[in-house]
C-alpha cells in the first residue's frame, strides 16, 4: 500500500513541477504515472552506474556534476515516454531539482 501511495505522490509531484516550469509538458495523469515508473527505474539502475563512472569529475566538482547526470536522465526519460516533453538540457536540470524538492515536501507531509 505504501509503494502505491509513493507512486501516486511521485506522479503528483511530476504534474506540479511541470506546471511550475515552462518548457516541460506532461500530457496526462497517466503519462505522469509512467514518468514516475521510468524515472524510478532509471534512477535505480542507470544512475548508480553513471555516478560510479563519473566519480573523478564528481569529486572534482564537489558533487555538482550529479546535476548534469540528473538532467541527462530526465532527457532520457523524455525520449522514452510519449506525452513527456522537455525543451532543453537546462530545463531538464531545473526539472530534476524542483521535482526533488516537491517530492520531498509531499512525502514528508503525507507519509509518516
Amino acid at each position: 500500500m505504501q509503494i502505491l501511495l509513493r507512486w501516486l505522490l511521485s506522479a503528483l509531484a511530476i504534474i506540479i513541477t511541470a506546471k511550475l516550469i515552462p518548457g516541460i509538458h506532461v500530457a496526462s495523469f497517466w503519462a505522469s504515472l509512467w514518468i514516475a515508473v521510468i524515472l524510478g527505474l532509471i534512477n535505480a539502475v542507470i544512475r548508480p552506474i553513471l555516478i560510479l563512472i563519473t566519480l573523478p569529475i564528481n569529486i572534482f566538482t564537489l558533487g555538482l556534476f550529479t546535476l548534469v547526470i540528473n538532467g541527462a536522465l530526465v532527457l532520457l526519460a523524455s525520449s522514452v515516454i510519449k506525452g513527456f516533453e522537455v525543451s532543453g538540457f537546462w530545463v531538464a536540470i531545473l526539472f530534476s531539482i524542483v521535482l526533488s524538492v516537491i517530492s520531498y515536501l509531499l512525502n514528508s507531509l503525507l507519509i509518516k
